[in-house]
């Protein structure tokens, strides 16, 4: 895994972070070793990224490891790696609420646990996450605008959700657009001439 926002086993070697393929030539065939999204935490200097594993497997998890790898220590070979969840269906993209200390992400397996968008605290981690949207037709792209209480989700049926927060006030409001995956969300000021 390398210094990347979106699919970081495609992205510029930079600085390669973390090297969970254990020898095996990149992307490699083993889909438990992909790294798919991720996301970092500024505040406790951490990175945090999905392995998405096989379909439907129920074999992705969620690491996370500091952002500074150990004195000592390679991307090969660090031990500061931790699986904050794991035996999840397909983890993808993931998002970080730093104000509420949450990280959110999305899970295109099967139901009952994926097509989901989940939630867990990264500061008193629960045994299980919260599911707080499902129904996604193999959900990709998860963006949060955490100041408006919302978010925004995005599936490979071609759909484009909204929800607040806490899985509130679902929407969809496009659908049919082809096979979407990332998304983002922006502020954009006008400025009056």
């Amino acid at each position: 895994m390398v210094g990347s926002r979106r699919d970081a086993r495609h992205a510029l070697e930079s600085r390669r972070l973390a090297d969970t393929s254990q020898g095996d030539p990149r992307p490699g065939h083993d889909e438990k070793k992909w790294c798919v999204g991720i996301t970092v935490d500024p505040k406790r200097g951490q990175i945090y990224w999905t392995q998405k594993g096989p379909d439907n497997a129920e074999v992705g998890k969620i690491c996370r490891a500091n952002i500074e790898i150990p004195k000592g220590e390679n991307a090969a070979n660090r031990r500061d790696i931790e699986v904050f969840f794991d035996g999840l269906p397909e983890p993808i993209d993931l998002e970080l609420d730093l104000e509420n200390r949450v990280l959110y992400w999305t899970d295109r397996g099967d139901p009952p646990l994926g097509n989901t968008v989940n939630r867990a605290s990264i500061d008193a981690k629960p045994k299980a996450p919260e599911i707080v949207f499902d129904h996604l037709m193999e959900g990709i792209g998860i963006a949060l605008d955490v100041a408006g209480d919302r978010m925004f989700m995005t599936d490979f049926a071609g759909s484009v959700y909204s929800a607040r927060l806490d899985g509130s006030q679902k929407k969809n409001f496009l659908f049919g657009q082809g096979n979407l995956t990332g998304v983002a969300y922006a502020e954009i000021s006008s400025k009056e001439n």
